[in-house]
Protein backbone atom coordinates (compact mmCIF):
# COMPACT_ATOMS: atom_id res chain seq x y z
CA UNK A 1 0.00 0.00 0.00
CA UNK A 2 2.62 2.54 0.51
CA UNK A 3 4.48 1.60 -2.67
CA UNK A 4 1.39 2.43 -4.37
CA UNK A 5 1.08 5.24 -2.46
CA UNK A 6 4.72 6.55 -3.83
CA UNK A 7 4.58 5.46 -6.58
CA UNK A 8 1.47 8.22 -7.96
CA UNK A 9 2.59 10.69 -6.70
CA UNK A 10 0.89 13.53 -8.81
CA UNK A 11 4.79 14.32 -9.56
CA UNK A 12 5.69 11.12 -10.37
CA UNK A 13 2.60 9.10 -11.25
CA UNK A 14 2.60 9.48 -15.58
CA UNK A 15 5.95 7.93 -15.77
CA UNK A 16 4.74 5.03 -13.27
CA UNK A 17 1.33 4.81 -15.48
CA UNK A 18 3.80 5.00 -18.16
CA UNK A 19 6.48 1.98 -17.13
CA UNK A 20 3.53 -0.27 -15.98
CA UNK A 21 1.11 -0.32 -18.79
CA UNK A 22 5.02 -0.87 -20.70
CA UNK A 23 6.07 -3.55 -19.09
CA UNK A 24 2.66 -5.27 -18.65
CA UNK A 25 2.86 -4.78 -23.05
CA UNK A 26 6.30 -6.54 -22.68
CA UNK A 27 5.49 -9.18 -20.40
CA UNK A 28 2.25 -10.32 -22.62
CA UNK A 29 4.15 -10.12 -25.40
CA UNK A 30 6.71 -12.39 -24.01
CA UNK A 31 4.32 -14.88 -22.72
CA UNK A 32 2.31 -14.87 -26.14
CA UNK A 33 5.76 -16.17 -27.60
CA UNK A 34 6.57 -19.12 -25.30
CA UNK A 35 2.65 -19.57 -26.03
CA UNK A 36 2.84 -19.52 -29.80
CA UNK A 37 6.13 -21.06 -30.19
CA UNK A 38 5.79 -23.27 -26.88
CA UNK A 39 9.42 -22.79 -26.14
CA UNK A 40 10.07 -21.11 -22.53
CA UNK A 41 13.10 -19.89 -23.31
CA UNK A 42 12.34 -16.24 -23.69
CA UNK A 43 10.73 -16.40 -19.82
CA UNK A 44 13.84 -14.66 -19.29
CA UNK A 45 12.66 -11.37 -20.65
CA UNK A 46 9.70 -11.71 -17.69
CA UNK A 47 12.53 -12.39 -14.92
CA UNK A 48 14.95 -9.83 -16.08
CA UNK A 49 11.94 -7.32 -16.30
CA UNK A 50 11.07 -8.16 -13.00
CA UNK A 51 14.50 -7.46 -11.82
CA UNK A 52 14.24 -4.05 -13.25
CA UNK A 53 11.49 -2.53 -11.29
CA UNK A 54 13.63 -3.94 -7.85
CA UNK A 55 16.10 -0.53 -8.01
CA UNK A 56 12.98 1.63 -8.66
CA UNK A 57 11.04 0.26 -6.01
CA UNK A 58 14.10 0.81 -3.67
CA UNK A 59 14.72 4.54 -4.75
CA UNK A 60 11.14 5.23 -4.28
CA UNK A 61 11.19 3.68 -0.31
CA UNK A 62 14.69 5.50 0.10
CA UNK A 63 13.49 9.37 -1.27
CA UNK A 64 10.75 8.73 0.54
CA UNK A 65 12.82 7.90 3.64
CA UNK A 66 14.82 11.05 2.68
CA UNK A 67 11.95 13.24 2.95
CA UNK A 68 10.66 12.60 6.05
CA UNK A 69 13.24 12.05 8.22
CA UNK A 70 14.93 15.10 9.79
CA UNK A 71 18.39 12.76 9.42
CA UNK A 72 19.70 9.84 7.74
CA UNK A 73 19.14 6.51 9.57
CA UNK A 74 20.21 3.09 9.26
CA UNK A 75 16.55 2.14 6.54
CA UNK A 76 17.66 5.08 4.31
CA UNK A 77 21.32 3.79 3.92
CA UNK A 78 20.27 0.00 3.69
CA UNK A 79 17.57 1.19 0.75
CA UNK A 80 19.84 3.37 -1.09
CA UNK A 81 22.71 0.41 -0.53
CA UNK A 82 19.83 -2.20 -1.93
CA UNK A 83 19.17 0.45 -4.67
CA UNK A 84 22.71 0.43 -5.57
CA UNK A 85 23.38 -3.35 -5.78
CA UNK A 86 20.54 -3.86 -7.74
CA UNK A 87 20.80 -0.57 -10.22
CA UNK A 88 22.03 -2.83 -12.51
CA UNK A 89 19.89 -5.05 -13.48
CA UNK A 90 17.52 -2.59 -15.46
CA UNK A 91 20.19 -1.81 -17.90
CA UNK A 92 21.11 -5.31 -18.00
CA UNK A 93 18.81 -6.31 -20.26
CA UNK A 94 20.04 -4.17 -23.28
CA UNK A 95 22.92 -7.14 -23.31
CA UNK A 96 19.85 -9.52 -23.87
CA UNK A 97 20.41 -9.08 -27.25
CA UNK A 98 23.20 -11.89 -27.44
CA UNK A 99 20.75 -14.20 -27.47
CA UNK A 100 19.79 -13.14 -31.01
CA UNK A 101 23.14 -13.62 -32.17
CA UNK A 102 23.55 -17.65 -32.55
CA UNK A 103 21.79 -17.58 -36.25
CA UNK A 104 19.48 -15.37 -38.32
CA UNK A 105 16.02 -17.63 -38.16
CA UNK A 106 12.57 -17.10 -38.91
CA UNK A 107 11.49 -14.85 -35.95
CA UNK A 108 14.48 -12.86 -36.11
CA UNK A 109 13.48 -9.63 -36.26
CA UNK A 110 9.94 -10.18 -34.01
CA UNK A 111 12.13 -11.51 -31.06
CA UNK A 112 14.44 -8.67 -31.89
CA UNK A 113 11.73 -6.08 -31.21
CA UNK A 114 10.60 -7.76 -28.27
CA UNK A 115 14.29 -7.56 -26.62
CA UNK A 116 14.30 -4.11 -27.34
CA UNK A 117 11.11 -2.91 -25.95
CA UNK A 118 12.18 -5.16 -22.67
CA UNK A 119 15.35 -3.37 -22.79
CA UNK A 120 14.54 0.27 -23.22
CA UNK A 121 11.54 -0.25 -20.95
CA UNK A 122 14.29 -1.51 -17.98
CA UNK A 123 16.08 1.48 -19.16
CA UNK A 124 14.06 4.14 -18.33
CA UNK A 125 12.59 2.06 -15.27
CA UNK A 126 16.30 2.25 -14.18
CA UNK A 127 17.11 5.88 -15.22
CA UNK A 128 13.58 6.99 -13.25
CA UNK A 129 15.13 5.71 -9.86
CA UNK A 130 18.46 7.03 -10.67
CA UNK A 131 16.83 10.56 -11.33
CA UNK A 132 15.29 9.61 -7.90
CA UNK A 133 18.49 8.85 -5.97
CA UNK A 134 20.26 11.96 -7.89
CA UNK A 135 17.68 14.18 -6.30
CA UNK A 136 18.46 12.70 -3.10
CA UNK A 137 22.16 13.47 -3.59
CA UNK A 138 21.41 17.27 -4.89
CA UNK A 139 19.34 17.86 -1.70
CA UNK A 140 22.70 16.70 0.47
CA UNK A 141 25.89 17.62 -1.38
CA UNK A 142 24.99 20.26 -3.95
CA UNK A 143 23.94 19.82 -8.02
CA UNK A 144 27.90 19.26 -8.90
CA UNK A 145 28.30 16.52 -6.68
CA UNK A 146 24.79 14.76 -7.90
CA UNK A 147 26.91 14.39 -11.49
CA UNK A 148 29.72 13.27 -9.87
CA UNK A 149 27.30 10.84 -8.20
CA UNK A 150 26.36 10.13 -12.07
CA UNK A 151 28.95 9.16 -13.15
CA UNK A 152 30.60 6.72 -10.62
CA UNK A 153 27.38 5.25 -10.70
CA UNK A 154 27.51 4.58 -14.30
CA UNK A 155 30.91 3.58 -13.94
CA UNK A 156 30.00 0.95 -11.03
CA UNK A 157 26.96 -0.33 -13.33
CA UNK A 158 29.20 -1.30 -16.15
CA UNK A 159 31.48 -3.29 -13.80
CA UNK A 160 28.10 -4.91 -12.05
CA UNK A 161 26.66 -6.09 -16.15
CA UNK A 162 29.97 -7.34 -17.16
CA UNK A 163 29.87 -9.44 -13.66
CA UNK A 164 26.50 -10.54 -14.49
CA UNK A 165 26.72 -11.14 -18.31
CA UNK A 166 30.64 -12.12 -18.63
CA UNK A 167 31.11 -13.77 -15.13
CA UNK A 168 27.67 -14.98 -14.64
CA UNK A 169 27.06 -13.22 -11.16
CA UNK A 170 23.97 -12.24 -9.85
CA UNK A 171 23.07 -8.84 -7.37
CA UNK A 172 22.09 -11.29 -4.62
CA UNK A 173 25.53 -13.21 -4.99
CA UNK A 174 26.87 -10.44 -2.64
CA UNK A 175 25.59 -12.48 -0.10
CA UNK A 176 24.93 -16.20 -1.12
CA UNK A 177 27.85 -16.90 -3.02
CA UNK A 178 30.70 -14.18 -1.36
CA UNK A 179 34.33 -16.10 -2.08
CA UNK A 180 32.79 -16.76 -5.48
CA UNK A 181 32.37 -13.55 -6.12
CA UNK A 182 35.53 -12.38 -4.48
CA UNK A 183 37.51 -14.35 -6.70
CA UNK A 184 35.77 -13.98 -9.75
CA UNK A 185 36.28 -10.09 -9.33
CA UNK A 186 39.45 -10.42 -7.26
CA UNK A 187 41.04 -12.58 -11.00
CA UNK A 188 39.35 -9.50 -13.09
CA UNK A 189 40.92 -6.72 -11.14
CA UNK A 190 44.84 -9.15 -11.35
CA UNK A 191 44.66 -9.03 -15.07
CA UNK A 192 41.66 -6.64 -16.73
CA UNK A 193 43.02 -6.89 -20.33
CA UNK A 194 43.06 -10.86 -20.50
CA UNK A 195 39.83 -10.78 -22.89
CA UNK A 196 39.01 -7.70 -24.87
CA UNK A 197 35.89 -7.41 -23.63
CA UNK A 198 37.11 -7.67 -20.03
CA UNK A 199 38.09 -3.70 -19.44
CA UNK A 200 36.25 -2.46 -23.14
CA UNK A 201 32.74 -3.36 -22.36
CA UNK A 202 32.62 -1.82 -18.51
CA UNK A 203 34.29 1.82 -19.93
CA UNK A 204 31.85 2.14 -22.95
CA UNK A 205 29.00 0.55 -21.29
CA UNK A 206 29.06 2.87 -18.55
CA UNK A 207 30.16 6.16 -21.05
CA UNK A 208 26.57 5.01 -23.16
CA UNK A 209 24.75 4.97 -19.63
CA UNK A 210 25.84 8.79 -18.63
CA UNK A 211 25.45 10.06 -21.87
CA UNK A 212 21.85 8.45 -22.16
CA UNK A 213 20.77 9.72 -19.17
CA UNK A 214 22.44 12.92 -19.58
CA UNK A 215 20.27 12.89 -23.01
CA UNK A 216 17.26 12.18 -21.10
CA UNK A 217 17.46 14.29 -18.31
CA UNK A 218 17.63 17.50 -20.52
CA UNK A 219 14.54 16.42 -22.69
CA UNK A 220 12.31 16.20 -19.53
CA UNK A 221 13.91 19.78 -18.56
CA UNK A 222 12.81 21.64 -21.66
CA UNK A 223 11.14 24.74 -21.33
CA UNK A 224 8.00 25.75 -23.23
CA UNK A 225 8.79 29.26 -24.67
CA UNK A 226 6.15 31.86 -23.10
CA UNK A 227 2.80 32.20 -24.92
CA UNK A 228 2.53 35.57 -27.02
CA UNK A 229 -0.52 37.07 -26.42
CA UNK A 230 -2.22 38.34 -30.28
CA UNK A 231 -2.44 41.91 -29.74
CA UNK A 232 -5.58 43.47 -29.60
CA UNK A 233 -6.82 47.01 -30.19
CA UNK A 234 -8.86 48.33 -27.61
CA UNK A 235 -11.89 50.16 -27.18
CA UNK A 236 -10.80 53.33 -27.96
CA UNK A 237 -9.22 52.86 -31.11
CA UNK A 238 -12.71 50.96 -32.25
Amino acid sequence: MQLLKLAFKREIAMPMLALMLSSAVCMALALGRIIYTGNIHYGFLIWNLTLAWLPLIFALLASDNFQNRASRNWRFYCLAGAWLLFFPNAPYIFTDVIHLTASFYAHFWVDMVLVLLCAFTGFVLGFVSLYLMQTVVTRMFGRAASWGFIAVVAALCGVGIYLGRFLRFNSWDIFFKPVALYRGVGHWVSNPVSQPTSLAFPVLFAAFLFIAYLMLYALTHLRQAPQVVPFQKSAMFT
